[in-house]
């Protein structure tokens, strides 16, 4: 019997509710909603960055309500609609139930970049793809947050590689009417703008709002007709230009927060810094308790209360200092309102107020007015507490008040489509009456609680990720079918992806793409941000002992490279110019690729397709890093110096580590010595696993490491784990 068609009525809502959808990230970590606006156009979803939005636009209204009279097509629309308005609606939240005052008086999180998604490519890396990942788990707990940024309407630099092999930068105008964000309006539907004074000139901004499930981030846009070009353009790319409009940005940021903030009607429970690039806020707050009366010290003492900073790095490159004559040119107009001196102003960015040598440092602003303060893993806070203890007088390096919360990743918006699939498949629905190793009938309370939930509401449950262990739900030969699903969907996405990067890979005349990378070797990958210290060449250092595993038959290994360069870094350049020069001319060729324009998409290629993830910092300057953590649920091993997130997760069972807990103090005997010890983990340990077979060719002990390591890693290095944590120790206490 043919189903009855959709009304008109019930076909204009249907889409309302997909257009709704589109428009808020939270499809970005929901398998089904991709699923349906993929369906609509794979060409232009594949082409337009997966954007929900974009590929609305391409579909006519017309075709849009034909397609939806498929009553297949329209009960999976309906579903993806129904399921993301009851996730707004839900009120029995984490947050609700253990952070309830912060409903009504949010956690106001600043932070320079966000990296939420490859439609909206505002980020420069992980400290974007942190705060993103922060906002998705605060939204998923219920948690009251809001974060506040700048729209850069040109984003990130897109890659690419010229003939001499060496990156180049180009820039794309982001067209918001095309991204899931909106302007944010007063009551008579006209654009909310604010003012901050920059320089000698009054700078106007507006606002746009993006939904991330159900926390708003607001970001600030310069780009209004009534300020000059060079103040519009403060708002044109990430970290573009040179300090003095680093030092503009900012102050909009962080001054122009807090006056949105204001504008909104949002009273802050707690200001929350992600790096010092926001901490000019804490003078807008001074200025306001001063003007309402309040003596410098008691603002000061008020305005500490009410700041919470996050450092992300031990690189002293990476701390924004700036010279006083700056300082001075930038805050002109705005110092004068301050109610006290510039010299006071200045000595607030200073170890020694008292010293006119020294430069204004945004993380010494920070750490002065903030009442806590933390690194981001248990390594970097004993950095930071060692290098900022002049800061705190007579304190030793252990009382310095600096802690630590350990990153994490948002794993669902990690996950790749078919391994949430799998995983959905297969964990979800078995825990009724009972947990793994127990009879039927005898579960604890827990694994009640799993019962009753949604899969994805329990990735943070240890309980839920010992299901694993138990071969009686998932065996090794499914396990190790998905992983040979993830590295052939790699190996293909690189080929694809070589095709258009136009390389030069040609045996005669004919081009052998399809014949790059070997879908049964051993696959290592490495891909991040090109900065000196995180040494992506340095496994090439034993070049000879490389270029033997690469040619074994019968244990291939093979690399796949990806990341960008800072555009002003140019020793960052060189190593990138190494690595593709190695690809494309040495005796690696074939065994090793450089994947062009990385961004969170081909990250997610990688991420899932590699066998082993590689991380080789100099350490202790890898704060924490978060890359290796999306790679666990995908069954791909880590294998890492212990610096950051690493040092804290290996337990000699669930990766692989090079080197012992120490470093030398000599960087020259310090790569010397990691180059070495890389080598030999992977001679010794990695390659020796991964091609021990058994009789039907599984690599039983390899798949029991893949097992050990989620069941080990999941449940601890998520950002749901690391949000809970800033709620309770920091958010929730003053």
């Amino acid at each position: 019997m043919a189903c009855k068609p959709l009304t008109k009525e019930e076909l204009t809502e249907l889409i309302a509710g997909l257009n709704e959808t589109a428009r808020n990230l939270w499809w970005t970590w929901d398998q089904q909603a991709q699923e349906v606006f993929q369906e609509l156009s794979p060409r232009g979803w594949t082409n337009m960055f997966h954007n929900a939005v974009a590929v609305l636009h391409e579909v006519s209204d017309y075709e849009l309500r034909v397609r939806l009279q498929n009553p297949e097509f329209a009960g999976r629309v309906r579903a993806v609609v129904k399921k993301f308005r009851t996730y707004l609606a839900e009120e029995e939240t984490w947050g609700a139930k253990n952070c309830p005052k912060l409903k009504g008086n949010p956690v106001a999180y600043f932070s320079a970049e966000f990296g939420f998604h490859e439609t909206l490519p505002i980020a420069a890396g992980g400290l974007g793809v942190l705060a993103g990942d922060h906002a998705k788990s605060a939204s998923d707990l219920g948690l009251g947050f809001c974060g506040i940024s700048l729209f850069y309407r040109e984003g990130y630099f897109q890659q690419a590689i010229d003939h001499n092999n060496w990156q180049t930068e180009y820039y794309t105008l982001l067209n918001p009417a095309n991204l899931p964000m909106e302007p944010v309006l007063d009551d008579k539907g006209q654009p909310i703008v604010c003012s901050v004074d920059i320089n000698m000139a009054q700078v106007y901004f507006q606002v746009w709002r993006v939904n991330v499930g159900r926390v708003p981030i607001y970001l600030i846009d310069a780009n209004r007709p009534e300020n000059d070009q060079r103040f519009r353009d403060l708002t044109l790319r990430v970290y573009g230009g040179d300090s003095t409009t680093r030092i503009m940005q900012e102050i909009l940021l962080g001054i122009g927060g807090v006056k949105l903030m204001r504008k909104l009607g949002i009273q802050p429970s707690v200001f929350h810094m992600n790096e010092g690039h926001a901490a000019f806020l804490t003078l807008e707050l001074l200025r306001e308790k001063i003007s309402a009366g309040k003596t410098y010290e008691q603002a000061c003492a008020e305005t500490t209360k009410e700041c919470l900073f996050t450092t992300h790095t031990p690189v002293e490159a990476g701390h924004d200092r700036f010279t006083a004559e700056s300082l001075e040119y930038a805050l002109h107009r705005y110092y004068k309102t301050l109610g006290f001196s510039f010299d006071t102003l200045v000595g607030l960015g200073r170890l020694d107020p008292k010293d006119a040598r020294e430069p204004f440092c945004m993380t010494v602003l920070a750490l002065k007015l903030c009442r806590a303060a933390n690194g981001v893993s248990e390594l970097h806070g004993q950095v930071s507490r060692q290098m900022w203890q002049k800061l705190f007088g007579s304190r030793t390096v252990d009382e310095v008040p600096i802690g630590h919360v350990t990153n994490g990743v948002h794993m669902l918006g990690w996950m790749k489509g078919p391994v949430r699939k799998f995983w959905r498949s297969k964990l979800a629905g078995n825990w009724q009456g009972f947990a793994p190793g127990e009879k039927k009938g005898r579960g604890t309370s827990v694994w009640s609680k799993i019962a009753k939930a949604h899969w994805d509401e329990t990735l943070d449950i240890p309980e839920f990720w010992q299901s694993i262990a138990d071969t009686d739900f998932i065996s090794d030969e499914e396990i190790w079918a998905l992983r040979y699903q993830l590295r052939r969907e790699l190996i293909e996405f690189s080929r694809r992806r070589l095709l258009l990067q136009g390389q030069s890979l040609r045996q005669g005349d004919y081009i052998i793409f399809d014949h790059l990378l070997n879908p049964d070797a051993l696959t290592i990958g490495f891909a991040r941000r090109f900065a000196t210290y995180k040494r992506a060449p340095l496994i090439f250092q034993q070049f000879e002992n490389i270029v033997h595993l690469c040619r074994d038959k019968n244990r291939p290994v093979q690399f796949i490279f990806a990341g960008k360069a800072h555009p002003r870094d140019d020793d960052g350049k060189r190593f990138i110019q190494h690595i593709i020069h190695l690809s494309k001319y040495s005796d690696l060729k074939g065994s090793l690729v450089f994947l062009e324009n990385y961004d969170m998409h081909v990250a997610r290629q990688m991420v899932s397709g590699c066998d082993v993830w590689l991380n080789n910092p100099r350490r202790p300057l890898e704060a924490s890093g978060t890359s290796g953590m999306k790679a666990i649920p995908h069954g791909c091993l880590n294998m890492s110096i212990l610096d950051g997130w690493w040092r804290e997760g290996y337990d000699g069972k669930n990766g692989f580590a090079i080197g012992d807990d120490s470093h030398p103090a000599s960087i020259d005997e310090q790569d010397r010595i990691d180059s070495a010890n890389l080598f030999s983990t992977l001679k010794d340990e990695v390659i020796p696993l991964f091609y021990q077979r058994d009789e039907n060719g599984l690599p039983r002990e390899w798949i029991k490491r893949i097992r050990h390591a989620m069941v080990t890693l999941l449940p601890v290095f998520n950002t749901h784990r690391m949000v809970k944590e800033y709620a309770t120790k920091y958010y929730l206490t003053k």
